[in-house]
């Protein structure tokens, strides 16, 4: 599978932002991770096929995935944006397990959104 991302940029703190990701072809689970300079990896959101939807801690109430399952497409909305957001933003995608397993998992290439003051 392949994996096309798209939508980073630089943001004023507050601000919105959507991501978008789109894969070659039908999958299970897609969704976003995200790395910022000196931290580990952490989940910001997935959805499954079926519109099941998982979220990290610290973007719970401020992001919202969502996912078009005809265009193999997965969106992810930011808003109310802030300094910690900054990071390299994964599309990943998993054909028959869910991404919050570390198996079998596809790595989009990271799009870098900054969240300025």
């Amino acid at each position: 599978v392949q994996l096309q991302a798209s939508g980073g940029g630089v943001v004023q703190a507050g601000g919105s932002l959507r991501l978008s990701c789109a894969a070659s072809e039908s999958i299970f689970s897609m969704g976003w991770y995200r790395q910022a300079p000196g931290k580990q990896r952490e989940l910001v959101a997935s959805i499954t096929s079926g519109g099941t939807t998982n979220y990290g801690d610290s973007v719970k109430g401020r992001f919202t995935i969502s996912r078009d399952n005809g265009k193999n497409t997965v969106y992810l909305q930011m808003a109310s944006l802030r300094l910690e957001d900054t990071a390299v933003y994964y599309c990943v995608a998993a054909r028959y397990t869910d991404i919050t397993l570390p198996v079998n998992r596809k790595w989009g290439q990271g799009t870098q959104v900054t969240v300025s003051s």
